[in-house]
């Protein structure tokens, strides 16, 4: 009960053929992490990112590296 926590597992993700794409809005600066297909042009949001904290657990759960992540506003 006041154990400590599991480490969050990631969800099954099948990213092939997909890119790591973050999200921001321009008038509000929210910024949404996730994959986009770049032959149809969907974006699949998966992850809030509200701190710094939040894009390294990211990277980490999605086994992404920072410099394969591409921005759009």
């Amino acid at each position: 009960m006041f154990g400590k926590r599991k480490k969050q597992e990631a969800p099954h993700y099948d990213r092939t053929g997909k890119i790591p794409v973050i999200r921001t809005s321009i008038c509000t600066g929210e910024q949404v992490a996730g994959f986009k297909d770049p032959v149809s042009g969907k974006f699949e949001e998966l992850m809030l990112l509200r701190s710094d904290r939040d894009f390294q657990e990211f990277l980490r759960l999605y086994h992404v590296e920072a410099a394969e992540i591409k921005r759009e506003w």
